[in-house]
């Protein structure tokens, strides 16, 4: 089967004032349909550089990313970004941003369809509510609802979570895969958290320093819901800290 997503040779390098920077020095990768990848690295090393050239917000200098094997030329409906930034509009309420983002005729009846994915992600009886009225963990609720309401068959994930306390953030991948449960969607996480790598995704990337390659390929095998105390769990997450030079 061939993949959703291929990334082939991918190069990218920035100018600065001190001469060309190289960031992202060479990945290819394939992502099948349906399957969760997480990406993980040391900080600055290009996570966030590769992932807008997967979602085509940045083009490579050299190399090729193919979307259903068609050179991807730029965004479009096929993908969407959940950042750390958030998304939402401030002056709309709830129901209003969801409808933002539904162009055309073919959604049926808009806010019908709004309200049914505020309530997938537990905001029943908040349509009406602006984002300044919501908490941290329903804010970030609302920004998952409004990317998923426009049925994108590939989720990018920015460390979408990182802004929440602990709990929230451990609540909100919960959350995030019980949707997935219902909904099939493609996604490709990046994260600084090894365990947050561990406890959602179906393969973990581990990338190198700037330039930026894939290190390491981990598949995690363990089922939902996953308790991140086993020894699998633990014994992967050294694993992934040792590639990363965390630990020794």
């Amino acid at each position: 089967m061939s993949p959703k997503l291929e990334l082939q040779n991918i190069h990218k390098s920035f100018p600065t004032s001190k001469g060309v920077l190289p960031v992202v020095g060479g990945v290819n990768l394939k992502i099948h349909d349906g399957e969760f990848v997480a990406i993980v690295g040391p900080s600055g090393c290009g996570k966030s550089t590769l992932m807008n050239i997967i979602a085509g917000f940045e083009r490579p200098d050299t190399g090729t990313v193919l979307l259903d094997g068609q050179a991807r030329q730029g965004p479009n409906a096929n993908g969407i970004l959940i950042s750390q930034s958030g998304s939402v509009f401030p002056w709309l309420t709830v129901q209003q941003n969801l409808m933002f983002g539904l162009k055309g005729n073919q959604h049926g009846d808009k806010a019908e369809l709004a309200d049914k994915y505020a309530a997938l992600v537990g905001l029943k009886g908040f349509e009406s509510s602006y984002p300044h009225e919501l908490s941290g963990g329903m804010l970030k609720r609302a920004e998952i609802a409004r990317a998923l309401v426009v049925r994108p068959e590939i989720v990018f994930m920015d460390e979408p979570f990182s802004a929440l306390d602990a709990l929230m953030n451990l609540r909100m991948r919960m959350e995030f895969l019980r949707i997935l449960e219902q909904e099939r969607h493609t996604v490709l996480l990046i994260t600084h958290d090894v365990e947050e790598a561990i406890f959602m995704a179906d393969r973990i990337l581990v990338l190198t320093p700037r330039p930026t390659r894939i290190q390491a390929s981990y598949d995690v095998k363990m089922p939902h819901p996953r308790g991140l105390t086993n020894s699998a769990a633990q014994d992967l997450r050294v694993t992934i800290l040792k590639e990363l030079g965390v630990v020794h």
